[in-house]
């Protein structure tokens, strides 16, 4: 529940045709809160909003839609890990009050503390390659042991990739989504959805009840980036959504960092054009952490060198590899994990300089 003001204010004014967030914090500028807002009258209000949306904000309180509305969303927030919080919270993120268009308020399935911390995004095509997904689950995964919380949108592809790989780590991973809390988007990744919401969160600026729509991705775009201290594009056509992320982080002043890949490749046109446009070429994830720097404040991160020098016994990959080298199909016997699930482990601790790959296929641990 909100801090500041009254949640079935906020609410009241949510349901209101036509208020924005940015005359919604420009009235918030001369109104103490959300009840203040609705108790002005219309005659008050029209000087700030114009005629027709004063009339509409005043006569919020009284109309039956607005009343099941606010009904609807207060069932939702009985239930556990459920919140609505708006800008005046101080739970809101700070990050997003930068922006010019900062969402008046926002929902948030799971732990509203995860949109506090460090984050980096990573996006990049819903068609990838499995080399692809191979990446951005390892990045994700690397770049979240180092303390940084993955946010990214929960679409297939490289999406679900970042969010599986920022759970695998300590960082967690957040994701932000173009439709009401109340339902999945891609239903696919539902059970993916119940883990972010369990051991991360889940954000949206959209009502509940509200469906998927084209117009809607842009929007979460500018929050995913926003979010972020920088973006991480991985695979990306040359019309990817994930261009327009890329841009938007540019313009919010945000770092943005572009994978690359074949020059035969339409997955990696994307990448290859933010980089002649002064995006940042990653070849590891080590690239990102150095570029971040000392703007990393949590203590959970750490450089290249504390990833070479941990304690190998706890990882069950290189306690395998103890013996000598051994095949892919031999270590995923071992550790009982699927050839896809094991390669990203593979790919992560050769980025972390734990573990080599030899010709013919094996691999060896670095002691």
């Amino acid at each position: 529940m909100p801090v500041q003001g009254d949640v079935t204010a906020w609410l009241a004014l949510e349901a209101v045709p036509g208020l924005g967030p940015e005359t919604l914090r420009d009235l918030l500028a001369t109104f103490p809160d959300p009840r203040a807002i609705l108790d002005a009258g219309a005659a008050r209000l029209a000087p700030l909003v114009g005629r027709n949306l004063a009339r509409a904000i005043a006569q919020a309180p009284d109309q039956a839609e607005v009343a099941e509305f606010t009904a609807t969303a207060l069932t939702w927030l009985e239930q556990p890990d459920n919140h609505f919080i708006p800008r005046t919270d101080p739970r809101y993120p700070r990050q997003l009050l930068d922006l010019p268009d900062a969402p008046a308020w926002l929902y948030v399935k799971g732990d509203p503390d995860w949109l506090s911390r460090p984050m980096l995004a990573i996006v990049g095509s819903r068609h990838a390659t499995q080399q692809g997904l191979r990446d951005a689950a390892a990045f994700a995964q690397t770049l979240s042991e180092a303390g940084l919380t993955i946010v990214s949108g929960l679409a297939l592809g490289v999406d679900a990739a970042a969010h599986e790989g920022g759970l695998a780590g300590i960082g967690s991973s957040v994701a932000v989504v173009g439709t009401g809390l109340d339902r999945v988007y891609p239903a696919r990744n539902r059970e993916l959805a119940h883990r972010l919401a369990a051991r991360g969160a889940i954000v949206s600026e959209f009502p509940l009840g509200t469906p998927p729509k084209t117009g809607h991705f842009p929007r979460r775009n500018r929050l995913i980036s926003g979010l972020a201290m920088g973006v991480l594009v991985v695979e990306a056509a040359l019309e990817s959504g994930s261009l327009i992320t890329a841009r938007m982080a540019a313009e919010q002043g945000r770092d943005v960092f572009a994978m690359p890949g074949s020059i035969h490749s339409a997955l990696s046109k994307g990448c290859h054009r933010l980089i002649k446009q002064g995006a940042k070429l990653v070849e590891s994830a080590n690239d990102i952490l150095e570029e971040l720097g000392g703007r990393l404040s949590v203590p959970q991160a750490f450089t290249h060198e504390d990833v070479q020098s941990a304690p190998a016994t706890t990882d069950p990959l290189l306690e395998a590899l103890t013996t000598g080298p051994l095949a892919v199909d031999q270590l995923a016997q071992c550790l009982g994990l699927t050839v896809d699930a094991l390669s990203v482990r593979l790919l992560s601790a050769e980025m972390a300089g734990t573990v080599a790959r030899l010709p013919g296929g094996l691999y060896q641990r670095i002691h």
